[in-house]
């Protein structure tokens, strides 16, 4: 008689994730607030919506990104406890540029096999970076498929929601010529350019993640895997009105980012010489003999978001205390123009 076939035999263990589900609900519901209604393991996640009451008119801002390759350096380190931070971090800032608050997140983790040390290294960076955004995570879903994914990988996805009154978003329509540039510090890579960056230090420098890089006095690994950086004081400086526009630093860089908020007749002129970026930069650089504009067309270089200001702004933002820890610094200049981000 041919054997009775069971999920697990497909790859699946339901098993595994049941003795898993009380630590990982543990840490999702340490991350609820009164806002939340009914718990974890529900079918949906229930968020109270009473508090937009205070709002004139407010506006729910989502956005949805993935960790990128960046989980790849992960894999080969066995180090899952940041790319959690990352991918709640990236999306804060996303719906932050338009001067949201965020109010509750949910990931997606889809994994060759669910292996519970591991996933709970992801859901302990998630829930901290929630922690610290104020903002729940709600839910989520695990998904095991061997198929799809080989042995020891997974994918990092979140869904983030926040709100903000109409009268409040900062999308760069207000911006004129003569306007300034501020250049917030980045703490790394972020979550962008590890395609790239992945290729040069193993491939073309030849270096393993584990040997150590001398100017950051780590290894590469543990450069590479800094978790992505949340601005979330900014916030602060939008509610008094001093941000005209905001960009966040991501994939395709400074020229596909900063024009995202520009009218269409001014340009942002960038001096690259008001700031040094990070070693690494300097490394990958080298070691894969990239140009200057495909590096800053590719990583954030050290500066992870652009605020853009009055110029009768720039000495209130420079001193405001709520962004000291980010070592803000004028970067350049709003100029007429037709739209384009232009590197000097």
């Amino acid at each position: 008689m041919a054997k009775s076939l069971k999920y697990s035999d497909a790859g699946v263990d339901l098993g595994v994730w049941n003795l898993a589900k009380k630590r990982i609900g543990e840490l999702v519901s340490s991350t609820f607030t009164d806002a939340v209604v009914g718990g974890f393991g529900q079918f949906g996640g229930m968020f109270s919506a009473a508090s937009l009451k205070t709002m004139a008119d407010p506006v729910l801002i989502s956005s949805t990104d993935s960790v990128g390759t960046k989980v790849k350096v992960a894999f080969e380190t066995g180090i899952h406890s940041t790319v959690g931070e990352d991918i709640v971090n990236h999306c804060i800032n996303d719906i932050l540029v338009l001067g949201a608050r965020p109010l509750f997140f949910l990931d997606y983790i889809g994994i060759n096999k669910l292996i519970p040390a591991v996933a709970e290294q992801i859901i302990q960076g998630l829930a901290r970076a929630c922690k610290a955004g104020g903002c729940v995570l709600i839910g989520g879903e695990t998904a095991e498929m061997p198929g799809v994914y080989s042995v020891g990988e997974y994918d990092l996805v979140g869904c983030i929601v926040g709100v903000v009154d109409r009268s409040g978003i900062v999308d760069g329509r207000t911006i004129t010529a003569g306007d300034t540039a501020i250049g917030l510090r980045s703490s790394g890579l972020h979550t962008n350019g590890y395609s790239l960056a992945r290729k040069i230090v193993r491939e073309v420098a030849g270096r393993k993640y584990s040997d150590p890089f001398e100017p950051a006095g780590r290894t590469f690994g543990e450069v590479l895997l800094t978790p992505h950086r949340a601005y979330s004081p900014v916030l602060s400086l939008m509610s008094r009105g001093l941000i005209k526009g905001c960009a966040h630093i991501t994939g395709g860089g400074f020229q596909d980012n900063i024009d995202r908020v520009l009218p269409g007749n001014c340009d942002a002129v960038i001096d690259t010489g008001t700031w040094k970026p990070d070693p690494i930069y300097k490394f990958m650089q080298d070691a894969g003999n990239v140009e200057s504009e495909e590096m800053y067309h590719t990583f954030n270089m050290g500066i992870g978001m652009v605020l853009v200001v009055d110029s009768g702004n720039v000495g209130p933002v420079l001193k405001a205390p709520e962004i000291a820890g980010f070592e803000p610094r004028v970067i350049g200049r709003i100029a007429g123009g037709t739209g384009k981000v232009v590197l000097e």
